[in-house]
Parts: structure tokens; sequence; C-alpha cells
């Protein structure tokens, strides 16, 4: 990873980098419980995940399966998951219950790269991989979400990939009222998602890229013998000068 642009010994980058010529991304594999209370069942050999031989790449299946998503929904046709950064973090606890997901805006309100807040201006750190700038932060909590029942797993996805703005343009859709983000209702918008999600299985969409979300972690675990995915922090909000954001907004 490479930082640069008012990036100093003590101050946190403005923009990070990474991809070739750049340093990989980086990743984690996910610890499970330390003790397990109950037998792992085996995964059923019909549910593909890959080569056994290698560690289960969680960000690189979530993203193929998000392809298929976004391609096959019409309410979601502007995403573009070449600009969402697909990343990992780990549960503090073995909780069912807690955060399963999250999408994080990387511009603010409008798809500004810039705010200015009692007289100083903040920018969100921008992210790019491979020589192409990320717009969205989208993090799973394992094992968490994995061990989530199948149709919950799915509406999740269908949950975050909704947040984002019709406009694609770094920021969150909003809604009128006071819960701009989950509209008036927060079930309401859920059955929305449920619906959603029923509509993009009915055709019967390749089972090979979903097959994963009807294993849960311990059986991804011992058939690959680990888990792992993309561990990027959350950016940072960070005051910069007028003349280096106009810079940055160019």
């Amino acid at each position: 990873m490479i930082a640069e642009t008012g990036s100093t010994a003590n101050a946190a980058p403005l923009v990070l980098r990474w991809g070739e010529p750049f340093h990989s991304l980086p990743l984690m594999t996910v610890r499970g419980p330390r003790r397990v209370t109950h037998p792992v069942s085996d995964a059923p050999p019909w549910l593909v995940t890959g080569r056994t031989d290698l560690p289960f790449d969680f960000c690189g299946y979530v993203r193929r399966l998000c392809d298929d998503i976004v391609r096959r929904s019409p309410e979601l046709a502007h995403v573009r998951t070449d600009q969402i950064l697909f990343a990992i973090t780990q549960a503090r606890n073995v909780r069912e219950h807690g955060l399963q997901a999250r999408v994080t805006p990387l511009r603010f309100h409008g798809g500004r790269l810039v705010r200015r807040h009692r007289g100083v201006q903040y920018q969100v750190q921008r992210h790019i991989v491979a020589g192409r700038e990320m717009l969205y932060l989208m993090t799973f909590c394992l094992p968490r979400f994995l061990n989530q029942p199948f149709e919950d797993k799915l509406v999740t996805l269908f949950h975050e990939l909704y947040h984002i703005s019709p406009a694609f343009d770094g920021d969150l859709r909003r809604h009128e009222g006071r819960c701009k983000f989950h509209s008036k209702s927060r079930r309401g918008y859920d059955e929305q998602m449920a619906a959603l999600a029923r509509a993009y299985l009915a055709p019967g969409p390749d089972p090979t890229l979903n097959a994963f979300l009807r294993l849960d972690f311990a059986q991804l675990r011992s058939r690959h013998g680990s888990v792992v995915g993309v561990s990027v922090a959350r950016p940072k909000l960070l005051p910069v000068p007028a003349e280096a954001a106009a810079c940055s907004d160019s």
C-alpha cells in the first residue's frame, strides 16, 4: 500500500493505493470461536465452493455474487461493483446478533470529495486499487454473517447494495423524512429487500454463485482450512488545506 497526498510522519494519508506496482490489498484470516460447542456438520458435496486445497476467498466470492445480483436486478442496475472495495472485519464476539455488514461511502452528499465544517475543509480518504478509484467500501463481519440462514445472508447483500446512491457517486441513497437512509419504516425497508431477493432467486440464477451462502463458517473452514478476506480499515475523515482539496477534486 502506498500513501500519498498530504501524508506526513504524523498524519494519515489522504490517498491510499494498492495493486501493481504497489503492495497488494492486505488479507486477514478469520478466527473462529475458541471452543466449539457442537460438532461441525459436513458441507454437502454438491455445494461447490472452489478448490479445497486453497483458503476460501470470501471477498472474491461475494464480489462474483454481487456482480450477478446487480446484473439481474433492475433496481440495482446503477451499481458498478468494480468501484466497490469488498472487505471483512473480525467479529468481536460469538453472538449471532449484531453487525452483519455495512457499506461506507467514500464521498460526501452529492458525491463531493470535500466538505467544509466550521471553517475547515475535510476529505474522506481516497482508496485506489490497481489504478481504479473505489467509491464504496462494503465490509462483512465474519464469522457472524456466515452463520446466518441463507435467506438472511442474501437479504443482507441486497440491503447493503440498495444503500448505494442511484447516481453511484460515492454517496448513499437518501430518502425523505427523518430516517433518510432506511426510508420511513425500517421494517418496510427490510421487507422490500426480502422481495428483491426473492425476485432475484425466482428465475433460478447460477447456483454455484450463491453456494457458499448455504454453508456456515465452520463448514467453509473445515472444507478449505481457513476463510480469508481483504482487511481494510474504515476511511478516516481528514482536514485538508483548501488548495490541496481543490487539486484532489479536479
